[in-house]
């Protein structure tokens, strides 16, 4: 099955990330893939992204960060960019159905979403520091609107995880539901209230609501250009490696195994 899925049923463009086995993140091909999906969507009446099997995204895959190729990276983190801008640029609201994990770029892909529904089981948080990352694209900024600024600092130095419920009473998400077969009804729910309402006035609504993502995307620009700057970093390597090997970081053995080649992490 292709990676990216693109369904459109009774004025619903359905975007869905195909990739459980890696809890749906995405890379380069993919995300333009989501892109293409989003802004061939203008005729429709609501777009939803999605995840398949049991998890919403995990934002950029970190398989290739552990030997990072700064060709490659650059891509991907630039392209992230682009479809968060698709996402805003959309004239037609886009909701973000989760099922799972919105974790990392995935929990900015709801900060850029127009609307967001969460099954319970769903969680959210950003992964940035803990897998020698940063998420610059969103939660550093935009996100301090959504949920106040406190708390997005917590969200995205911390690492930590919140429940649906959590994300609810933060307004991160618009509207918690119980499993699945709910999310779908719940999405049908929306698109219906939706569809009784003015296509042009709704675009008009949606690019003046764009004030704060406007003012946001100079300072995403240029925590794009730190990102890849650390590119091949110490903490960046070790990082990805520890995720990709199910262990705890050690960010600062490593920063003095490189320092000192004979002094490893655990002496």
């Amino acid at each position: 099955m292709a990676a990216i899925e693109v369904e459109t049923r009774g004025g619903i463009v359905t975007v869905t990330i195909n990739r459980p086995e890696r809890r749906n993140a995405y890379d380069l091909e993919m995300a333009r893939s989501m892109i293409d999906a989003v802004e061939g969507a203008v005729d429709a009446e609501v777009v939803v992204i999605r995840g398949a099997g049991g998890a919403f995204c995990a934002g950029g895959a970190l398989d290739q960060l552990g030997e990072p190729d700064p060709r490659e990276l650059r891509a991907l983190f630039t392209t992230s960019l682009k479809l968060l801008d698709a996402i805003r640029a959309c004239p037609r609201p886009v909701i973000a159905a989760v099922d799972g994990a919105a974790a990392g770029g995935g929990n900015e892909l709801v900060v850029a979403c127009d609307f967001a529904i969460a099954t319970e089981r769903s969680t959210f948080g950003q992964t940035g520091p803990k897998v020698g990352s940063a998420p610059v694209l969103g939660a550093t900024q935009l996100m301090s609107l959504q949920i106040g600024e406190k708390r997005a600092r917590e969200m995205a130095m911390l690492c930590r995880r919140y429940t649906a419920e959590q994300a609810l009473a933060m307004g991160l998400v618009n509207e918690v539901v119980a499993d699945a077969a709910a999310l779908d009804d719940a999405v049908a729910r929306w698109a219906d209230e939706v569809h009784a309402l003015s296509p042009r006035y709704l675009e008009i609504v949606k690019v003046s609501s764009n004030q704060w993502w406007h003012q946001s995307r100079d300072n995403m620009t240029s925590g794009l250009g730190m990102l890849i700057q650390a590119i091949g970093s110490e903490d960046m390597v070790e990082g990805a490696t520890a995720f990709l090997e199910k262990r705890r970081p050690d960010f600062r053995g490593a920063r003095a195994a490189a320092a000192d080649p004979q002094e490893g992490p655990d002496q």
